[in-house]
């Protein structure tokens, strides 16, 4: 069973007792926020907006790095305007396909924009899945290229298993902390999105 971000919402009403989609912008500055919006989506802003990126390592970047766990990589990055509620609410969702490991996992959840002071005020969007699920930093390259994408941990799951079959976890190790994923068409990330109207609209980005 593939998770989807209103399964995301769902399940974090059940940890927190209360479902909250809108994420506040505290503390970072606008400006700031919206250079790096305009950089991520490289493109008009419309009321639902994409960024997707791939990485499917080559042989030889694995020999390279022997201790990485993952083989692939996609992150769908999405803005939605909410008028009503003077705002934008930001999501991802990440795909990944192990290096030693069959089947297709995904994960999902919120972001909100961060700075990250230890890169010279870099803005960057802080993505967590809820339930103390982990997440996600991403940032990106000098030339907007690229995506990077940096973990500790994350709560994933298997999307051709069950609920209570799937979850599983990738946990940073020695190879597995940055990601570079480089940005591609938003159909290469079709695959992760199950909404029929919006798997239509993001086909037509």
């Amino acid at each position: 069973m593939k998770r989807t971000l209103l399964t995301v919402v769902i399940v974090s009403a059940a940890c927190t007792g209360a479902i909250s989609v809108a994420h506040a912008q505290d503390g970072v500055d606008k400006a700031k926020a919206m250079a790096f919006d305009a950089r991520m989506f490289a493109l008009p802003r419309l009321e639902k907006t994409y960024a997707c990126f791939v990485r499917r390592y080559d042989a030889n970047h694995l020999a390279q790095h022997p201790k990485q766990k993952v083989g692939a990589m996609k992150l769908l990055v999405a803005a939605e305007d909410a008028p009503e509620d003077k705002t934008t609410n930001y999501s991802f969702r990440l795909g990944i396909k192990y290096r030693h490991r069959s089947g297709d996992f995904d994960s999902s959840g919120y972001c909100n924009h961060t700075i990250a002071t230890d890169a010279g005020n870099e803005a960057r969007f802080e993505c967590g899945v809820d339930c103390e699920g982990g997440g996600v930093n991403v940032a990106l390259s000098r030339d907007d290229k690229s995506a990077i994408v940096r973990l500790q941990k994350i709560v994933v799951w298997n999307r051709n298993k069950p609920d209570d079959e799937a979850s599983d976890a990738l946990f940073a190790g020695a190879d597995d902390r940055i990601f570079r994923v480089d940005r591609a068409d938003a159909s290469e990330c079709a695959e992760l999105v199950t909404d029929r109207k919006e798997l239509a609209a993001l086909r037509h980005k």
